[in-house]
């Protein structure tokens, strides 16, 4: 599997999940462009440049369509061509339906969903225009599969992206663009450290301890193996795949009784 001459953009990919796709898109000879608000940016290229010069960044906060549009434009323009969009970046905040605001409502709407759209629409014509493209989305295990108390709002926004790579499968079919979703659990990513925090702050590590003892293989995953999932998806070894939906999740969601192993 090589990614050899293919330009990626990621979007998130300061840290957590979108850090373990852009260390595997250099490791597999992609240049890569990184979409991202955090203030690790700096930080990130630096950790990444150890790994291939072929990486670039833009601080942009995907809610803000022209910045967006202006960005991929200038993409396009440098490199001739965008092979790879990986919709990674998103968020999720706890908290109680009944004392949700419409302001947090409202923050995983505008990125989990229109942030993906916003950069999705900026690529896709580019992709049109090759008659080539791999968009991979980061949907999750909560909201299509599973889901506990507090993320009604995060949910929601990750079982949309589901209708939303499915129904852009079918139309990106005839020009050759292959849009999949991943579905994640549990994987050791700041959100998920958030998560713990918010849950115990005196003890997060204990929050963790118990997420992986609720897990058959015993562990939450690492961003390189997500990383790993998102590059077949984004070569060509996957070519007759779209619309798919591919859970990692170290059987989290498997089992049909609540004890591990029965």
């Amino acid at each position: 599997m090589n990614l050899n001459g293919k330009v990626a953009i990621v979007t998130g990919g300061a840290m957590g999940n979108g850090l373990g796709i852009v260390k595997t898109f250099l490791k597999l000879n992609a240049t890569v462009v990184i979409l991202d608000y955090s203030d690790k940016l700096g930080e990130t290229l630096k950790e990444v440049f150890k790994i291939s010069p072929n990486v670039i960044a833009y601080k942009v906060d995907i809610t803000n369509k022209e910045l967006v549009n202006k960005i991929i434009a200038a993409v396009y323009q440098k490199y001739g061509k965008i092979d790879i969009l990986v919709n990674n970046a998103g968020v999720a905040k706890l908290v109680k339906f009944e004392e949700m605001s419409d302001e947090v409502r409202d923050f995983h709407i505008d990125i989990n969903i229109k942030g993906t759209w916003n950069v999705t629409k900026a690529v896709y014509p580019y992709m049109v225009k090759h008659n080539y493209g791999k968009i991979v989305n980061l949907s999750s295990v909560t909201g299509p599969k599973v889901a506990d108390p507090g993320e009604v709002a995060y949910a929601t926004t990750k079982a949309a992206l589901i209708g939303f790579t499915k129904s852009l499968a079918m139309e990106g079919a005839k020009n050759n663009i292959t849009v999949n979703a991943i579905l994640p659990g549990y994987i050791m990513t700041p959100m998920v450290e958030g998560i713990a925090l918010d849950s115990n702050k005196d003890n997060p590590e204990s929050v963790i301890k118990g997420i992986a003892d609720g897990i058959p293989m015993g562990r939450l995953g690492t961003i390189e193996e997500l990383g790993n999932l998102a590059a077949f998806l984004a070569s060509d070894l996957s070519n007759y795949i779209t619309g798919a939906e591919f859970v990692i999740d170290g059987a989290s969601t498997l089992p049909e009784t609540r004890s591990v192993g029965v």
